[in-house]
């Protein structure tokens, strides 16, 4: 007969999770705090030296009986060896042979029962155990892990490479034997690239390498890369530079010449100049004409002409090799009659004085014309001074260079006792040069007046004068006397002008 099984509820089963959680948190925690040995939990040492490793039993209440302390070591998991036991009664004991004279007890006692481990290798690197057979509770352990690190040997290498179109390998950086392992990088501007190999060692050591690559030309010949090795037991990065070594075939120039070979001159002189790697190894010097002339004599990269004649009116060449191939260049030489006047170019201190000169030139050229334009903004103003009274001038250019005579004829007659003068305050007195049907001024030729003429007319003038003064006696200040018609043969003197 079958059985119905009532279904489990969700809460239930929430509920269930949620205890069995506390529980094994409980749990955890009772096991942390019944943590009775006392350790280290990392310890950190480098080969050669020594390290202490810690440990120490804390019983609160003093019920557990201690009966032996051990130190197990583990190199790998699955691996414990024994290397110090301490007995209260039987003593010491160091089974393990490989530590046999670099393991000792700090100190004789249960309770501190800490050790030191001298010459240190990089395979000591493991978990340390330090492991209590106590009573009644059993054995009671803590463990310490020891971490053996080793500063690694850095190194830094060129290859030497010939130019060409491919990448290769053109320096080397190397960061051996180092725990944990280095970090490289370079610094470089040629545009290359680089690649990372690590290899492990059997001590748990790691050796890290790196190639650097790229396309080698000529102008890369000498240039720096820097390898940067970065490794936690460094205080800095190391840092080391290497000049890249391209070798290529040689470039030639030849230098020298001045197009100023004519005949007589002595000791002309051509030098063959080569650039490559490895330095050229031999350097040659033919004639297109075919054997050098007996005027010259070659040392080296130096070519000399003894005496210039038309023997070296021909074309030299200058060829180099090193191992990687040879090159050539050809100057031609051209022979004239007679010494040519060459003018030096102007020098580097003339150009720059020529150019300040110049500049200080426009300064005063534009100081000038600043001056000038000040000045005529200046003289659109009303004057400034009280102008000379101007000088009539005759009918000719003779009258101007005539010397002045004291005035008879035009002057005026003195006044009569008891007569009252009276200045013009009006505009200046109409003359001839003003009355425009008179014909041109100066050259127009004026008509002039002669001597009887003169008189009859200043005569007339003094008459028409003192009757105006008579006929205005009791009204005189509203009345101005009426200007002289001068010829304008006679000079005059305009009223007073008032700035």
């Amino acid at each position: 007969m079958a059985r119905d099984y009532a279904p489990v509820s969700p809460v239930r089963t929430a509920s269930w999770l949620v205890v069995t959680a506390a529980a094994v948190i409980l749990l955890s925690a009772q096991g942390i705090g019944a943590q009775k040995v006392r350790v280290d939990e990392e310890v950190e040492a480098y080969p050669t030296e020594s390290v202490d490793l810690r440990c120490e039993f804390n019983d609160g209440g003093g019920r557990t009986k201690l009966t032996q302390v051990s130190w197990i070591w583990e190199p790998i998991d699955g691996q414990r060896d024994n290397i110090a036991v301490y007995h209260p009664i039987y003593g010491q004991s160091f089974p393990n042979l490989s530590f046999k004279d670099r393991v000792v007890f700090l100190y004789n006692s249960l309770e501190k029962p800490s050790i030191k481990i001298s010459n240190l290798k990089m395979s000591d690197a493991g978990r340390y155990t330090c492991e209590y057979a106590t009573y009644p509770s059993g054995n009671e352990q803590g463990t310490t892990t020891l971490v053996m690190l080793a500063k690694p040997k850095n190194s830094a290498n060129v290859v030497t490479v010939q130019a060409g179109s491919k990448s290769v390998v053109v320096a080397q950086c190397e960061a051996a034997d180092g725990k944990p392992a280095a970090n490289i990088k370079w610094l470089a501007s040629v545009g290359g690239n680089h690649s990372t190999t690590t290899t492990n060692g059997p001590d748990g050591t790691v050796t890290v390498r790196s190639e650097y690559r790229l396309v080698p030309t000529s102008a890369d010949n000498g240039r720096e890369v820097t390898c940067m090795v970065d490794q936690k037991t460094q205080e800095r990065p190391w840092a080391y530079p290497v000049k890249l070594s391209v070798e290529y075939p040689p470039s030639v120039s030849i230098e020298g010449y001045d197009n100023n070979w004519y005949v007589g001159r002595s000791d002309a002189t051509l030098l063959c100049m080569a650039n490559g790697n490895p330095a050229p190894t031999t350097v040659t010097w033919t004639a297109a004409s075919g054997a050098l002339p007996d005027t010259v004599v070659v040392s080296g990269n130096k070519l000399t002409v003894r005496k210039v004649d038309d023997a070296v009116n021909t074309t030299f060449i200058c060829e180099v090799k090193n191992k990687h191939g040879a090159s050539r260049h050809q100057i031609t030489t051209i022979v004239i009659e007679e010494k040519r006047q060459i003018t030096p170019g102007p020098s580097s201190g003339a150009v720059i004085g020529g150019i300040l000169g110049a500049l200080a030139f426009i300064g005063i050229i534009i100081g000038i014309i600043f001056y000038i334009r000040k000045r005529q903004e200046d003289g659109e103003g009303p004057p400034k001074h009280k102008p000379p009274p101007p000088v009539k001038a005759g009918s000719s250019t003779e009258m101007l260079n005539k010397p002045s005579e004291p005035p008879t004829a035009t002057e005026t007659a003195p006044l009569s006792p008891g007569e009252v003068y009276y200045e013009p305050t009006g505009g200046e007195p109409v003359t001839n040069l003003d009355d425009e049907t008179t014909g041109a001024l100066n050259g127009g030729a004026p008509p002039v007046l002669d001597d009887s003429a003169k008189y009859d007319k200043i005569n007339e003038l003094k008459d028409h004068a003192a009757d105006g003064h008579r006929g205005n006696d009791l009204d005189s200040s509203n009345h101005e006397p009426p200007a002289a018609n001068i010829s304008r043969g006679e000079s005059f003197v305009s009223p007073a002008m008032y700035v």
